[in-house]
């Protein structure tokens, strides 16, 4: 599959679509393909969503940028949403066979252009940033045009970071930086007062106390005569849509004012309806397996199908297959990590069917937050399951490397180091991940169903046993390595996990303490049929 990059560029003109339309075809004769297109007359800014090779999504970014330079004039621009530049910010964002360094290289790349080109003075902010108060990108905005176009030829903190101490006359400057996935998410009040928007933005944002990812401000929708809080999610994983939400509507209820609607600017994972579906719908039995599209492309990819006799048996068999075979991967480290992966499954599985039953309505944040923990643990184990492998076979690769010259040793010496490093490194964040699972699991007696207790028992066995799975892999391949620094770093992380691993008495007792707190003398069984008693003795 081709490398590919998206670019969701932010223009300051949102209400002249011819204008719009422009920007949009320079982008487009880059060879990109355009995904979205966004206009807010209110904010007067427009979002576009294109995606390409990295050189492609560069040249169209650069061509979007020189042609909203020719048709933006910020000394004539007005809007509720902050703006330094008639391109106001370029983020480039990994997604497939990219990682976020390689979108941090690009942003360099582009910022460099878009002055040489256009003249235009260019910050870096996430992850390209260069100093560190300018990851925030409201830090960079303080002041916005008018503001920053006075303090940048005095105050030398608030100098670009690639080009001259004065701001192009009327394109400004741009944000050039590289982030993850982020939601443009706004919720609308059925109120006009812009205040109540600003105090609850306050309350949500990250910045100022609130949820984590989030970040929020209040504007004021002139043409609806309402109030909005405008939020992005930069991790929509870690803070869902649904809760984001969730707090603002909490937090509009104190001043008496309710929800008018809200709204996605530009595109979203599907995972991330996803999760909100289920949250909101609180459904039984949903999975994503459920949606017809998801379905259609696993049988497309060739992926056994979620129904029917003997389901979960074929989907087990091809692992097997594979891990049986006379090679060397995938080995003990991918089962290490798919046992982590189980013991998370098993944890999400156990929260998100006692969140469901009304004796644990008051625990369902709690048991909301678990799930979303574990779920995103068992992604980053089942990855590793591939990632394991695949770091073994470099180490195999190394060591068939060609050493009848000095120089020929030297570069395999350096070449197997490098592979050794990364074999230790897989199965040790199989470790810590499987232990932060443990951990979770361990919490969870005391929030979930006494009934289900012998699944959190399979699943701290099976997180303690990847812990201690991954831990043998990680200590083979230590002896030949000859870094100091990090064969310490290495070993102080093992040590730490196994000092956690040796009370298993102490966590049992925990364990059965908290369920006698839950239970009384009968509980009620996960799963019953017909004719078949709905209880069980403890």
């Amino acid at each position: 599959m081709s490398r590919l990059v998206e670019c969701v560029p932010n223009f300051s003109e949102g209400r002249d679509a011819r204008r719009v339309d422009a920007i949009l075809e320079a982008i487009r004769s880059a060879g990109v393909t355009v995904l979205d297109r966004e206009m807010d007359a209110d904010h007067n800014r427009s979002v576009l969503t294109f995606v390409g090779e990295p050189d492609a999504v560069i040249e169209g970014a650069l061509a979007g940028v020189g042609k909203a330079a020719e048709l933006i004039d910020l000394t004539k621009h007005s809007g509720a949403h902050p703006r330094v530049g008639a391109t106001d910010v370029v983020p480039f964002i990994p997604i497939c066979e990219m990682t976020i360094d390689d979108c941090v290289a690009i942003a360099r790349r582009v910022g460099e252009a878009i002055w040489e080109r256009f003249r235009i003075p260019v910050y870096f902010y996430e992850a390209a940033a260069q100093r560190p108060e300018r990851v925030n990108l409201e830090n960079i905005r303080r002041g916005q045009f008018e503001g920053l176009r006075e303090e940048v030829a005095v105050n030398p903190e608030r100098a670009p970071d690639v080009g001259e101490r004065k701001l192009h006359a009327t394109a400004g400057a741009t944000v050039v930086g590289a982030r993850k996935f982020l939601i443009a998410y706004n919720v609308n009040l059925n109120t006009p007062d812009v205040e109540i928007a600003k105090k609850i933005a306050r309350t949500v944002r990250f910045s100022s106390g609130g949820l984590r990812y989030v970040k929020g401000m209040g504007v004021k929708l002139k043409e609806r005569n309402l109030a909005q809080v405008s939020m992005n999610l930069t991790d929509f994983e870690q803070t869902p849509m649904h809760v984001a939400f969730e707090a603002v509507k909490r937090e509009a209820a104190r001043y008496g004012v309710n929800i008018a609607g809200s709204e996605i600017v530009g595109l979203l994972p599907k995972r991330a309806i996803e999760m909100s579906a289920d949250y909101f719908l609180q459904l039984e039995n949903f999975h994503p397996g459920q949606i017809l599209e998801n379905r259609m492309a696993d049988a497309l990819a060739g992926k056994p199908l979620e129904s029917g006799p003997g389901k979960f048996a074929t989907a087990c068999r091809p692992f097997l297959r594979a891990v049986s075979e006379a090679t060397a991967t995938p080995g003990g480290g991918s089962v290490s990590a798919l046992a982590g992966a189980l013991a998370a499954a098993l944890g999400q599985m156990v929260a998100g069917l006692s969140r469901r039953k009304k004796a644990f309505a008051a625990k369902g944040p709690q048991l909301g937050e678990s799930v979303m923990r574990l779920e995103k643990l068992a992604e980053r184990l089942t990855d590793a399951i591939d990632r394991d492998a695949q770091s073994y076979e470099l180490v195999v690769k190394a060591n068939r490397l060609p050493k009848e010259t000095p120089a020929e040793r030297l570069s395999r010496e350096e070449r197997i180091e490098q592979a050794l490093k990364a074999a230790i490194s897989v199965p040790l964040e199989v470790a810590e991940a499987s232990a932060e699972v443990a951990k979770i699991l361990a919490e969870l007696p005391a929030l979930t169903s006494p009934a289900m207790v012998s699944d959190l028992k399979v699943g701290s066995l099976m997180a303690v046993g990847a812990i201690r799975g991954a831990i043998e892999n990680v200590r083979i391949n230590l002896a030949e390595l000859k870094d100091a620094a990090f064969l310490a770093e290495v070993r102080s992380k093992v040590q730490r996990l196994e000092a956690n691993l040796e009370a298993p008495a102490e966590n049992e007792r925990i364990e059965k303490t908290a369920h006698l707190r839950n239970a009384g003398p009968e509980v009620t069984s996960r799963k019953t049929f017909p004719g078949q008693s709905a209880s069980k003795k403890i």
